[in-house]
């Protein structure tokens, strides 16, 4: 079970559907399904909370080679769910992503699916940190160019 510890944050919401929260993943496992550009993306940021990630994916992008993280290659098995507290399908293959999601769904994991905003369990906020403060901004998955405008803005005005 996920026993986050709330950090001071400001957040902007727009009526959606989740919850705002902010997690404490350090030495938490954390499964990543997929290893392009997306994968990365969210391994990164996964590493600056302190996670400790395995990747399962067939091939990945060379970048992967210089993070700290566990490669397991091969395609995604429903045991690789075992022990996880979050899962992110990032694959480039829709259903992959979407058999992700129904298996974490059965195992009762959040669980985020890169390509289906609908299928995911949280999203990933788009955020700006300045020392101990953290501001995410989220569209509920419905416009991240507008989201990635609003953190650009507050870049600007922090």
């Amino acid at each position: 079970m996920i026993s986050p510890r709330i950090a001071p944050a400001a957040v902007l919401h727009f009526g959606l559907k989740h919850y705002p929260i902010f997690l404490d993943l350090k030495d938490r496992p954390v499964l990543v399904v997929g290893a392009g550009k997306v994968a990365l993306r969210k391994c990164r940021g996964l590493l600056e909370a302190g996670a400790r990630i395995t990747v399962v994916a067939p091939e990945w992008e060379p970048e992967f080679e210089s993070l700290r993280v566990r490669m397991v290659r091969r395609r995604f098995r429903a045991s690789d769910l075992a022990g996880v507290v979050l899962v992110f399908a990032a694959t480039d293959d829709r259903l992959t992503n979407h058999r992700i999601g129904i298996a974490a769904k059965g195992k009762s994991l959040f669980a985020n699916i890169a390509d289906s905003a609908e299928e995911c369990d949280f999203l990933v906020p788009a955020r700006v940190e300045r020392g101990n403060l953290q501001v995410a901004v989220s569209t509920g998955g419905e416009s991240p160019r507008l989201a990635a405008e609003l953190r650009k803005k507050l870049e600007d005005l922090l």
